[in-house]
């Protein structure tokens, strides 16, 4: 046995053809909130090589041109394939009366490492990235792997960049989050385009798949994840809106009890309105969640998710 706690979290841009696929869902669900608050949504994409399909349920007064909001999202020409129908008449009589639409499980996590109460790896992960995307708006992925203050290894693939001049912005952005974050990165080793540089990426390159990038989306793998996509779904899916919840009552907590960290798991049966389970784990010891509406239009009311934002990333809006 060591002392060793070592941690490694990723993140994605923009760019990723994971990532644009949770987009183009989220496009065509606010598509169709904006014009009908009351839309049922749930849509999947996968994407690649000049193909989309788009498959799903929809149950909504709005008419909306689903293949113009694709398109608007792309930004190119790609065969669109659309398989959508209604939400199913069995699971809409348990939403009708104010049940989960599915049974699954939601997971919210918070801890005082960082002033975001996010995990110190995802953090600097995430700044890592968006502080890349911002130089090179293209596809890429980067990964950072801690030892406890110490940063090991810094990992960074962006497309159509010269692999000099992005290790030499990763290592100054590490620089930053290093002073940030009070971790040394004197030892860090960096692996920069580490199968070389590369012009061919997203969906040109690889297939995408909305909800597939749903560690990234939430704290990192470090954390447990319920399992449910985010993307792509309204509010009355608890998927969601019981995560949000979730990391909403984390961060409660945390600060109600002036805890290390706090880990919250909701879990709900298809058509019933309360869960089957609300727990609260505080420094490792579990205590019943008590004292809130849980109930999944109450989750809705708390998501409260913007109707007119273009992008969700997650537990946190960019």
């Amino acid at each position: 046995m060591t002392n060793e706690k070592i941690k490694t979290c990723e993140y994605v841009s923009l760019k990723h053809p994971d990532k644009i696929c949770d987009q183009i869902a989220d496009a065509i669900l606010f598509a169709h909130l904006r014009k009908d608050k009351k839309s049922r949504v749930a849509v999947e994409v996968m994407g690649g090589h000049g193909h989309l399909t788009i498959s799903g349920e929809i149950t909504s007064k709005a008419k909306i041109n689903i293949k113009k909001v694709v398109q608007s999202v792309v930004g190119r020409k790609m065969a669109i394939h659309i398989f959508v129908t209604r939400q199913s008449p069995f699971i809409a009589q348990g939403v009708d009366i104010g049940g989960a639409g599915d049974q699954g499980i939601m997971v919210g996590y918070a801890t005082s490492e960082t002033k975001s109460m996010m995990p110190v790896e995802y953090e600097m992960a995430r700044e890592l990235c968006a502080a890349i995307y911002k130089k090179y708006p293209h596809d890429g992925k980067v990964q950072v792997t801690l030892n406890r203050k110490k940063v090991l290894a810094v990992v960074a693939s962006f497309q159509n960049t010269k692999t000099k001049e992005l290790a030499l912005a990763a290592k100054k952005i590490m620089a930053n989050l290093g002073k940030k974050y009070s971790r040394d990165i004197s030892a860090t080793k960096y692996l920069i385009n580490p199968a070389g540089e590369w012009t061919l990426g997203g969906f040109d390159a690889d297939s995408g798949l909305s909800g597939r990038k749903i560690v990234v989306d939430a704290y990192g793998p470090n954390v447990p994840v319920g399992g449910g996509s985010f993307a792509g779904k309204d509010l009355t899916k608890v998927d969601r809106s019981g995560a949000l919840m979730a990391r909403f009552l984390a961060v409660e907590l945390l600060k109600k009890y002036k805890a290390r960290e706090v880990l919250v798991k909701l879990a709900y049966a298809i058509g019933k309105r309360e869960p089957v389970m609300a727990v609260a784990e505080i420094d490792g010891q579990q205590v019943p969640l008590t004292g809130y509406d849980l109930t999944p239009k109450a989750l809705a009311r708390r998501a409260n998710l913007s109707l007119t934002s273009k992008r969700f990333s997650g537990i946190i809006e960019e």
